[in-house]
């Protein structure tokens, strides 16, 4: 089913969590400036994300400040401040957070026995009563508390409904199960909820969420199975960056739910017309550019070059473009030039660019366009429009060069001679000059 650009009301939201600011910047060399930091959040509010997690306060003064300030100045979405599990980042995260119109305090703590071994190296007793004290002195600064099981796919299910209940007595309004290092699947994903929400008392009074990295390419199909299972909070990124190989990408999560609402009876509230500039506006502050065949925002993610494909887009579009590209602010599809354009695209580029040419002519445009386009990568509209003038001018040019020859040196006097046929008459002009920068020149064809 295409998308259709709007979808019943009632359908159940998913809210969205952003954390480009926070574990989107984690991204190695994603750094942005505290006005870049601004900027983003700015346009995040108004596109309609409804969670920002604007950064992690204990980590700098900066992200501090960063994070205080976007509180300030955001006018409709919760903004979040990510905390471990102790005294000093709860306390941090709430200062940062006091200001906004609705705080969260996001805290975590590993769950995985690897994690608590290794990383912790603690013994679970111990991390459950870290899930209670922390959750509990989040809860007396903020009212909106979320708790994270880092590593919570790589957890034992009896030991994570323990931490899940824990969380939820303290006081934790969403519970969020990330799959922190890439590992699961979507079928496996989507049964941890289930389980949850059969075994934990109380599970349904609280938002399951989501958090997928993307370190075996499934974020997204995990992220969605999430929501199958009962999650209605998603944690994403704009462009999908994030540690490692990145996040679950925003753009794709909010337009599979918009396309496929056939079997996705869900809905955001997200302005899917901004997708594009936001994924520009993320690329410009990280400087990360974002790949061509990026889904949804990437450059060809809405460019044809095969002929085949380009002769359906021209009969209609849907043949073979699922989302119109105005639906996420891109201003119209692309038909690229290429060597693999076939005769339709061909003529129809021609029209666009005001030629109509017989059925001579055009053969021998086409046949001069496809032996360039073997010689390129892309022929462009300025590559067409001079092969068209070509043909025209060729047909009533009265004037050829049939040689020209150019003699340069430091020693001696520099000379040229060109010898052109005009009307089927050969000759030549020539000249020289100097070393004392006279010039001569001489020539043999009088009509020239």
């Amino acid at each position: 089913m295409t998308d259709t650009g709007s979808h019943p009301s009632n359908r159940e939201k998913i809210l969205i969590f952003d954390t480009t600011l926070r574990d989107g910047e984690q991204c190695p060399g994603a750094t942005m400036t505290f006005e870049e930091k601004l900027e983003v959040a700015d346009f995040l509010d108004e596109m309609g994300v409804d969670i920002i997690e604007a950064g992690f306060p204990i980590a700098s003064d900066g992200d501090f400040e960063a994070v205080s300030e976007i509180a300030k100045r955001v006018k409709n979405a919760t903004v979040a401040g990510l905390s471990r599990a102790n005294t000093k980042d709860i306390d941090r995260a709430g200062e940062a957070v006091k200001h906004a119109a609705r705080p969260r305090i996001h805290t975590f703590i590993s769950t995985s026995p690897v994690h608590m071994k290794f990383k912790l190296q603690k013994e679970p007793d111990a991390v459950l009563e870290l899930v209670t004290s922390s959750v509990t002195r989040a809860r007396n600064l903020v009212d909106d508390v979320e708790w994270s099981a880092e590593d919570g796919t790589r957890t034992e299910h009896d030991f994570l409904c323990r931490c899940v209940e824990a969380a939820i007595k303290a006081g934790a309004t969403t519970i969020n199960i990330p799959d922190t290092v890439g590992y699961s699947v979507p079928e496996e994903y989507g049964a941890v909820f289930k389980m949850l929400r059969e075994r934990v008392p109380g599970a349904d009074g609280v938002v399951f969420s989501v958090h997928c990295h993307n370190d075996l390419g499934m974020a997204v199909a995990n992220t969605i199975a999430g929501i199958e299972a009962g999650a209605r909070q998603v944690e994403c990124t704009i462009n999908g960056i994030g540690e490692r190989a990145g996040n679950a990408a925003l753009e794709e999560i909010v337009m599979a739910i918009k396309t496929r609402a056939d079997i996705l009876p869900f809905q955001t509230g997200i302005d899917t017309a901004m997708l594009n500039r936001a994924s520009r506006l993320v690329s410009a502050a990280t400087s990360f550019p974002v790949q061509y065949n990026k889904a949804i925002v990437g450059r060809n993610a809405f460019a044809h070059e095969s002929g085949i494909h380009q002769d359906g887009m021209l009969k209609h579009n849907q043949t073979y473009e699922i989302m119109t590209p105005e639906s996420v602010g891109v201003s119209k599809t692309s038909l690229v030039m290429g060597k693999h354009s076939g005769r339709n695209a061909f003529r129809s580029k021609l029209e666009d660019l005001g030629y109509h040419l017989g059925e001579n002519a055009f053969e021998d445009a086409f046949n001069r366009f496809k032996a360039l386009a073997d010689r390129k990568k892309q022929v462009y509209d300025e590559d067409i429009e001079a092969l068209v003038d070509e043909e025209i001018a060729t047909a009533a040019d009265r004037m050829k060069v049939q040689a020209l020859t150019v003699i340069a040196g430091t020693m001696g006097p520099q000379s040229a001679t060109l010898t052109l046929d005009i009307d089927g008459e050969s000759g030549a002009l020539s000249g020289a000059c100097g070393d004392r920068g006279d010039r001569r020149a001489g020539r043999s064809l009088g009509a020239a």
